[in-house]
């Protein structure tokens, strides 16, 4: 009994301890990890920049000793868990700028979800990141981070989500990456990334999405993403990727989308891709894969897009895909395919645009196309088709673009074609058509651009063509048109282009073409035209954006104009001048005396020096600065070039510039040089600097800048030899319409891409950096290929006598950069903006004015897309190609900045390029 009282004191007692334990411990605080995470942040935000102070408006200093749940209650972007403790943490598109450096990374250890996209961070991204190691979603998308992806990201095993892509990241993908075995989404596209795709990516299962696009990798593709069962997207477009592409891909049963688009891929395509039933897009464009395109993709049922342009595809195109009834778009342009259209293309119910353009393919456009009733973009320019337009063609009631240019087409141009109410571009020049022009092409109240020149047509230009009111660029040139150039073409109120040359047109030019307010290209040149030249087209431009109207070749027309003769009533009007009779008198006799005492002094001066003279030395080394450069010899080239060119006859001239005429000199045996002949006389020129300035440029090397073979110091003329370039400058290819068509856009990214890697070259590559000051579509040559030269390069600077005063302002009106007219102090900047404006007008077809002025006023690119500015004398590109234009559109803003420093370099230029 005793045992069981004491039993029972000692459970009251240690109840009692219990209860008075209880009673005098604090109550947990779940608020206090908000607070001390809340701190940290509030830490953080003082080191940032908020252009929006709304958004972090809420983020309040907590009050000291502070046990409030504040961070989880009413801060904007976070969210908490049941513990109070900070778990998701979104910021994206807050207008935030700053770095991560002073953020306490370990005390958000409860952090999974971390998003900072659409902002502007920049600088590295910490390895302590690692810290965060129950992180699940990290996006830190669209900044402007830089260094490389912490090797450290690859212990944070939760991740599921990891995007860090549209950045400035450079150095590898690191192969850590490979053991986030949770990983959905991997997107790192949009960076400077460069060497291999780790094989260890291979190791995630789970990935569903794989973006490393728009960077700088190389190597093969890694056999091992064949593992990736779960994969849906595999999108590695605008790389350097080499090899193979893996028939391993073939595995991926569940893939959606694959693209290999704008690598250095090699080799055939593999015919097990097939096999991916899934896939609804296959772009493999702008490689170098060969072979035939195999049946087996016919097997795709759900594909929508194939894009197999821009390879080194050969054979026929296999009729069996005619099979692909989801197909939307399908693109073999720029390939060697051969052989006839498959008339089984017919079942591509869905299609909506098929090019087949600058192809071998041959025979008949099929009939059965006809039948493509959602088509909207038909292109088969540049290929070998013959026989007639087929009528069918008219029952395709969405067409909006039809170019079937550069063919072998005969016959007459079906009058069906004026039925297509969607049509805006129609292109059928150069063939070999015939008859006359439809007038029911004034049914197409919606075209905008029709090009029949270069064909066999007659008869007259209808009248009716003045309902066309959307018309903005009409080509009849190289035809055998007559009649009366019809007084209705005055309504054409937004025309840009009009040539009619090289016809047989006749009568007067109507004053109508007087409300042409936009042209800038007119071309009524080799006609049988007569008659006074109205006055709009006369010394008073018809427009203000008029560059070029030629009225040449017209026997008939009279008027003071270039390269016409002058009316009867003009001549004889200054003939009767009273005031220009007295003018005459009062100018040349003492102009007269003036040259009469100039031959005399020049003769005594003369006769001095002959006397003074030793023994009489030749011609060439009285008053020469030879050198021997590569193949020519100094001492002989004078006289070479002399015959060449006839004494510098015009008949050789092929362009004048601000510092000299250029002429085309074909040498002994057969070397076809261009001959600059500078204006400045021997004794304007500072031998000495020029000359050393010369030798320094001949030991320039690069691809994209054309090469000086050497300098000629003569007594009477001062030469600079440098390399031909068959394809002249390339003004004078964009100011052609017809010449600008060959300029697809693709040529024109390169061309981009060219000439700023030249200038990245003379501003980094070269001791002391060379300063252009004078980039102008004028000063870019293209070769053969239509590969970019910049010429002219620091002509101007060098042709002044004090050679370190570079201040004096040189450039062309329209590229000079804003500063020089208050600094006058040239640098590399200054180039940059000159590039801007050019790569701006490759795109555009034209100078793009005042839009130069108005891009810093506009509050984002929306304005500055494709289809606002593009050059509408040229088909839309491909979408892929359309980014690398967008780049172009993109780069060219950032180098119009006004603020100098706020430029990119012409390095960063060029990197950025690459990547498009």
């Amino acid at each position: 009994m005793a045992k069981q009282i004491m039993s029972s004191s000692n459970f009251l007692f240690f109840s009692l301890v219990l209860l008075i334990i209880t009673v005098l411990s604090p109550v947990p605080n779940f608020a206090s990890a908000s607070v001390e995470e809340g701190n940290a942040l509030l830490k953080w935000k003082e080191t940032l920049q908020i252009s929006n102070n709304s958004l972090l408006s809420s983020w309040i200093p907590l009050p000291l000793n502070s046990s409030t749940s504040i961070p989880c209650t009413s801060w904007f972007g976070v969210v908490c868990n049941a513990d109070e403790s900070i778990q998701k943490l979104n910021l994206t598109s807050s207008g935030l700028r700053g770095t991560l450096q002073e953020i306490s990374f370990f005390l958000l250890q409860n952090l999974t979800h971390f998003d900072l996209s659409v902002n502007s961070f920049f600088g590295p991204i910490p390895p302590q990141i690692r810290l965060l190691s129950k992180l699940i979603y990290l996006d830190f998308s669209q900044n402007k981070f830089s260094g490389e992806i912490p090797p450290e990201i690859g212990s944070m095993v939760s991740l599921e989500f990891l995007d860090l892509s549209s950045n400035n990241l450079s150095s590898t993908i690191p192969s850590s990456l490979g053991v986030l075995t949770s990983l959905n989404v991997l997107s790192l596209y949009q960076n400077q990334l460069s060497g291999p795709i780790p094989s260890s990516l291979g190791n995630l299962s789970n990935l569903q999405s794989l973006y490393v696009a728009e960077n700088n990798l190389s190597g093969p593709i890694p056999n091992e993403l064949g593992n990736l069962k779960s994969l849906t997207f595999l999108v590695m477009a605008m790389n350097r990727l080499s090899g193979y592409i893996p028939s391993s891909l073939a595995n991926l049963s569940n893939l959606y989308r694959l693209n290999l688009a704008h690598n250095k891929l090699s080799g055939p395509i593999p015919i097990d891709l097939g096999k991916l039933k899934s896939l609804t897009r296959l772009l493999v464009s702008n490689n170098t894969l060969s072979g035939s395109i195999p049946s087996s993709i016919a097997n795709l049922s759900n594909l929508q897009f194939l894009f197999l342009d821009q390879n080194k595809l050969s054979g026929p195109i296999p009729i069996e895909l005619g099979n692909l009834k989801a197909l939307t778009n399908f693109q073999v342009s720029q390939n060697l395919l051969s052989g006839s259209i498959p008339s089984s293309l017919e079942n591509l119910s869905n299609l909506q645009c098929m090019f087949l353009q600058r192809n071998n393919f041959s025979g008949l456009i099929p009939n059965e196309l006809g039948n493509l009733k959602s088509l909207t973009d038909l292109v088969v320019s540049n290929n070998q088709l013959s026989g007639s337009i087929p009528l069918s063609l008219a029952n395709l009631s969405n067409l909006q673009l039809l170019y079937l240019d550069v063919n072998k087409l005969s016959g007459p141009i079906p009058t069906g074609l004026g039925n297509l109410k969607s049509l805006t571009d129609l292109d059928i020049s150069n063939n070999k058509l015939r008859g006359s022009i439809p007038p029911e092409f004034a049914n197409s109240t919606r075209l905008r651009r029709l090009d029949l020149s270069s064909n066999h047509l007659v008869g007259e230009i209808p009248k009716k063509f003045g309902k066309m009111k959307s018309m903005l660029s009409l080509y009849l040139s190289n035809n055998q048109l007559s009649g009366n150039i019809p007084l209705e073409l005055g309504s054409f109120h937004e025309l840009l282009v009009l040539d009619l040359s090289t016809n047989r047109l006749n009568g007067s030019i109507p004053r109508s073409i007087g409300q042409w307010a936009q042209i800038n290209y007119l071309n009524l040149s080799n006609n049988k035209l007569s008659g006074k030249i109205p006055s709009e087209i006369g010394p008073v431009p018809l427009s203000p954006n008029l560059l070029n109207a030629s009225v040449q070749g017209n026997p008939g027309l009279c008027g003071n104009v270039t390269g016409v003769k002058l009316c009867t009533s003009q001549i004889m009007k200054k003939k009767n001048d009273p005031f220009r009779q007295k003018l005459i008198l009062v100018i040349m006799l003492p102009l007269i005396g003036v040259v009469l005492l100039g031959l005399l002094t020049y003769g005594l001066i003369a006769y001095r020096q002959q006397r003074k003279k030793s023994p009489h030395k030749p011609l060439e080394e009285e008053s020469g600065d030879y050198f021997h450069i590569t193949s020519f010899d100094g001492k002989v080239v004078y006289d070479d070039i002399l015959k060449a060119t006839n004494g510098f006859n015009e008949a050789y001239c092929i362009g004048t510039g601000g510092y000299g005429i250029v002429y085309k000199a074909k040498l002994q045996p057969d070397n076809v040089v261009a001959v600059k002949k500078l204006h400045s006389s021997s004794d304007d020129v500072d031998h000495s600097g020029f000359l050393n300035e010369v030798r320094a440029l001949t030991n320039i090397r690069h691809r994209n800048i054309v090469k000086l073979y050497g300098y000629c110091s003569h007594a009477h003329n001062s030469i600079l030899i440098y390399e031909y370039l068959e394809n002249g400058s390339l003004g004078s290819i964009l100011k052609n319409d017809v010449l600008a068509k060959e300029l697809d856009w693709l040529t024109r990214v390169n061309i981009v891409k060219g000439v700023a890697n030249g200038l990245a070259y003379m501003h980094h590559d070269c001791s002391p950096p060379i300063v252009h000051r004078d980039i102008s579509i004028s000063n870019i040559l293209l070769d053969s290929d239509y590969e970019a030269r910049i010429s002219d390069f620091g002509t101007s600077k060098l042709l002044k006598l004090d050679s370190s005063n570079w201040t004096a302002v040189a450039g062309t009106y329209g590229y000079i950069a804003p500063e020089l007219a208050y600094t006058m102090v040239a640098n590399e900047k200054c180039d940059v903006y000159s590039f801007g404006v050019v790569a701006l007008e490759v795109v555009m077809g034209k100078h793009p004015g005042e839009l130069i002025t108005s891009l810093p006023t506009l509050s984002d690119d929306h304005h500055l897309v494709l289809a606002n500015v593009g050059d509408s004398r040229i088909p839309p590109p491909s979408s892929q190609v359309e980014k690398e234009v967008m780049s172009v559109l993109r780069v060219s803003r950032a180098c119009l900045n006004y603020n100098p420093l706020e430029r990119p370099t012409m390095h960063q230029v060029s990197n950025l390029l690459m990547k498009a």
